[in-house]
């Protein structure tokens, strides 16, 4: 596999050095503001429709929409910052997600606003591998635990700020106005990452002088590069869409054909003596692709639970968009603190952190399962939702990043980028997966039953998902001993 020169492993190596503390607080509070502007968003739908005069399928694309050139730019960006230094592709995603939130808090009409989250999907593509790149490349041993245990703290407090956030700057604003401040409030953050970056990034890594081994074009693989992004995004598309036609479920084979077509042009790339946009070596590392599979399960079946939570405390049960948003929090504070807690311990426990996490998760599905049918039945209040959602929340830090340090601990620094990214898309397609999947069995048996037996049987499928991955990670752990 192919591997950094000494000279770059010289200039890129800040082991022992305090500026990797600085860069990692750079880089979390990239992480911050692309996590809570999500959030945020979320509670600003129905607001966002009235002042536009938006469109059901207007509203689904403003997140869709954003999600989907998520997607598509990942693995490419994550490449290209390997390449090319990952501080500078940082750096520019960070000005496509400020100048795209400028144009996104002024939009005149809904057409406007999409074309804006577009782009922020792009800027946050550009961002998310390069920071996951570089906590592998600056931190080692228990601090690289360390460092991923703070990325899942900043994830969990930014999901749980969001939702307030977005709430209080509606009521601030109004309807017209405070709708545009959850998009607007991200340029001054977004400023301010630029100028640390700028300050404290070393040199070396913003302007790279050369690529890797062939120089020009063919290090960056575009044509793997297209045949990727081409993949992605025929899967996600149907599953973004608001009504998706026959037509466009077509897509969904033509997707894998693609993702096939791409693993037999990596294979044939590399024989030629190419550098690879991904070197499928990687995948024949236990470590790496069981922990990808355990996070794109993982990801299939958790990031429902926040869409059918608030769906039924508010169409099921009245609630405002501001009290369905404080259900989550303390589960997402509870995140925080056992994904700082697990970061820690990672190196002393492995895989066995990631086991007890998935554990919690399930038993706070369980859990919520029963207060929903006891609040049916026995007129128990719905907000023993917030204890059991605690424990999924304990259970959700306990995994992510624990599992993103496993995981990436036996990937080569020059894949360091890439490699975070063709995990980070097998989140982002579990995700789109799973809401689209889920949320339809939901539908369907809603008219059929209540609200309380409808997402009932979407947290008990969430369950199963979650099993699932347990099993993946008892493998893992079995995989290790033998090893």
């Amino acid at each position: 596999m192919t591997q950094l020169t000494e000279a770059q492993d010289t200039a890129t190596d800040l082991s022992g050095d305090p500026v990797r503390w600085r860069i990692l607080a750079v880089l979390l509070m990239a992480i911050f503001m692309s996590l809570m502007s999500v959030s945020v968003v979320n509670v600003a739908l129905a607001s966002i429709q009235d002042a536009l005069g938006a469109s059901l399928s207007d509203i689904q694309w403003v997140l869709s929409g954003y999600a989907l050139t998520f997607g598509v730019v990942l693995v490419s960006a994550g490449r290209a910052g390997d390449l090319m230094g990952r501080g500078g592709i940082f750096i520019l995603g960070t000005v496509l997600f400020t100048l795209a939130s400028v144009a996104a808090g002024l939009a005149p009409d809904a057409q406007w606003l999409n074309a804006a989250r577009f782009v922020q999907g792009v800027g946050s593509g550009f961002m998310n591998p390069q920071a996951v790149g570089m906590i592998q490349q600056y931190f080692r041993g228990s601090e690289r635990g360390r460092a991923f245990g703070f990325f899942g703290t900043t994830v969990g407090v930014s999901v749980a700020i969001g939702p307030v956030i977005g709430g209080l700057l509606i009521q601030l604003g109004g309807l017209e106005i405070g709708w545009r401040l959850t998009f607007l409030i991200n340029v001054p953050v977004g400023l301010l990452i630029i100028v640390l970056a700028l300050r404290w990034f070393p040199r070396p890594l913003i302007h790279k002088p050369k690529l890797q081994e062939h120089k020009g074009l063919s290090s960056l693989d575009p044509v793997g590069a297209l045949l990727l992004g081409l993949g992605v995004l025929a899967v996600l598309y149907p599953f973004v869409e608001a009504d998706p036609s026959g037509l466009i479920w077509s897509l969904l084979p033509a997707g894998l054909l693609l993702f096939y077509l791409w693993a037999r042009w990596e294979r044939w790339y590399t024989q030629r003596g190419y550098s690879p946009m991904v070197d499928l070596k990687i995948f024949a590392t236990s470590s790496y692709r069981n922990g990808s599979i355990i996070m794109t399960l993982y990801f299939l079946g958790m990031t429902s639970v926040w869409v059918l939570i608030p769906l039924y405390v508010q169409q099921g049960l009245g609630f405002s968009a501001f009290e369905a948003g404080m259900v989550g929090i303390p589960s997402a504070l509870l995140s925080a603190y056992s994904a700082n807690w697990a970061g820690k311990r990672v190196n002393r426990y492995g895989r066995k952190v990631v086991i007890g996490g998935l554990l919690f998760a399930i038993f706070g599905l369980l859990a919520s399962v029963g207060v929903v049918f006891l609040h049916e039945y026995l007129d128990l209040s719905i907000w023993w939702l917030l204890l059991s959602l605690a424990f999924f929340g304990l259970g959700q830090g306990s995994v992510v990043s624990p599992n993103q340090a496993l995981t990436l601990a036996e990937v080569p620094l020059a894949y360091a980028g890439s490699s975070g990214a063709i995990m980070q898309t097998g989140q982002r397609i579990g995700t789109s997966v799973g809401i689209a999947v889920i949320t339809a069995i939901v539908f369907a048996v809603r008219p059929y039953s209540s609200w309380s037996v409808a997402v009932s049987v979407g947290l008990l499928t969430v369950t199963l998902v979650i099993l699932l991955a347990l099993a993946m990670a008892i493998k893992d752990l079995r995989d290790r001993r033998v090893v």
